[in-house]
């Protein structure tokens, strides 16, 4: 008698301890319901509190980042079997990819769009952390690994941008790795060891393709896991303490399943459609096939390395290059300790006070730094006028301490004019630096022409 298929009279017991569960389609849909919500729940609390759901506490950017590093995983892997990392078949293997292969050229645009995506959310992920104050104790080694990941997250998208070896990317990276240059002491070390030999070539493709589809992603995904971790470890989205002891007291808690899980899926069907639809209209840039003896002019940096080549424009290069962006990592690692408005967490620029701050720091912002911009191209020549000294002196120390003292005047300024507390006046010139680089950032993308000359861009 076979043991798949006993005789009815035995008992029930007998017969579930006998009979596989998958033959039972009920229990075998349970079990699987069960998995998921194992792997859910192990993500995410059992319980959360019924205010955190709200949207405009976290607008979904962690989710968002997550599901994008997953896409930029899946198309990553789909590439791979198209490509070649050597100069001799990098760029005809994408032309291949886009005119013979399905759908080809759809996933090299969704894998393009999503790395350019995740850089903008991941940044606009740690803003959404900085100005609800969302740092604080127990949450600094989270801040620092948010803060590595937006770095990471950056090196996968510079090391991405050589690989279909085109004229774009080979002088975007040829201009980006001439950054490195200007570090003192190991700075031509280093671009070296990145280049693998004195400028851009084979040994740079392959070396950019390791770390693209290995290094990086590996450090990414073990570095997110832990902050997923230390997220849940250090209970979940910060609220107001007013809130937050109102929602305690009065238990005001909803399940994660499905009040939580709903959310995180409609925002993950709403961005992947809106990836989808822009990826279908909107191709991945391909130029001409890499050319080493023609440069384009302007040769310029990826976008999200523009604000340092405008810089470059400004400063002498050790400032721009080295101590202005190492000055701004390490004042935002040390945030934490250097923040004591633990009372402010949770809320929105702190205050309606620091929100009005926060407005007139943008306003000032794209006020003055544009003048600057104009002034330094057509007027200012702090060189010229300081023929005796260095150019680290007359075109680095001088205008940074120019710089400095119009910081110090704007903090002095706003905390006497509003009357605000540390935490809220260094929000707002935090906010001013911030505007003043994005706008940086944007001169140099569409206001630089020819010679990185000052252009109308249209």
């Amino acid at each position: 008698m076979s043991e798949s298929n006993p005789p009815p009279s035995l008992p029930q017991k007998i017969r579930d301890s006998i009979l596989p569960s998958s033959l039972d389609p009920q229990t075998d849909r349970e079990r699987k319901l069960m998995v998921l919500d194992n792997i859910i729940l192990h993500l995410h609390p059992t319980t959360l509190p019924e205010k955190t759901l709200q949207f405009t506490m976290t607008w979904g950017l962690g989710g968002m980042a997550a599901l994008l590093t997953m896409i930029l995983v899946v198309t990553g892997v789909m590439l791979m079997f198209v490509y070649t990392p050597s100069p001799d078949r990098a760029y005809n293997d994408i032309l291949t990819l886009q005119t013979q292969v399905w759908f080809g050229q759809l996933v090299r645009n969704i894998h393009h769009w999503s790395g350019n995506l995740m850089v903008v959310v991941v940044f606009l992920h740690m803003l959404r952390v900085f100005f609800t104050g969302a740092f604080h104790h127990p949450k600094q080694l989270n801040w620092l690994l948010g803060l590595t990941m937006l770095l990471l997250t950056l090196a996968a998208n510079f090391t991405g941008y050589l690989l279909p070896w085109d004229q774009l990317a080979y002088w975007a990276i040829t201009v980006g790795t001439g950054l490195i240059e200007y570090l003192p002491i190991f700075g031509k070390w280093i671009q070296t060891v990145i280049l693998g030999g004195p400028e851009v070539g084979a040994a740079t493709l392959l070396n950019f393709y390791s770390l693209h589809i290995a290094i990086i992603p590996l450090a990414l995904l073990g570095i997110m896991s832990l902050h997923f971790f230390r997220v849940r470890k250090d209970g979940g989205v910060v609220v107001p303490r007013a809130a937050g002891a109102e929602v305690e007291k009065k238990l005001q808690h909803v399940t994660t399943i499905p009040h939580l899980v709903v959310r995180e899926l409609v925002v993950a069907m709403v961005m992947m459609a809106a990836l989808l639809l822009w990826s279908m209209f909107m191709d991945a840039p391909l130029e001409s096939l890499a050319n080493p003896d023609v440069s384009p002019n302007p040769a310029k940096a990826p976008w999200y390395f523009m604000g340092f080549q405008e810089l470059l424009l400004h400063f002498h290069p050790l400032i721009a290059a080295l101590l202005i962006p190492m000055t701004a990592l390490t004042m935002l690692a040390i945030l934490p300790y250097l923040d004591p408005d633990i009372d402010g967490a949770g809320v929105w620029f702190r205050s309606v006070k620091g929100r009005v701050m926060g407005l007139v720091a943008v306003i000032v912002a794209l006020i003055i730094t544009p003048s600057l911009v104009v002034a330094d191209e057509y007027w200012l020549d702090f060189a010229g006028w300081l023929p005796s000294l260095p150019m680290f002196i007359s075109n680095g120390l001088v205008p940074l301490a120019i710089v400095l003292l119009g910081l110090i005047a704007f903090y002095d300024g706003m905390k006497k004019l509003f009357k605000a507390t540390y935490c809220e006046t260094t929000q707002a010139t935090f906010i001013l630096l911030l505007i003043s680089f994005l706008t940086l950032m944007v001169i140099g993308i569409w206001f630089r022409g020819e010679g990185m000359a000052l252009i109308w861009p249209w």
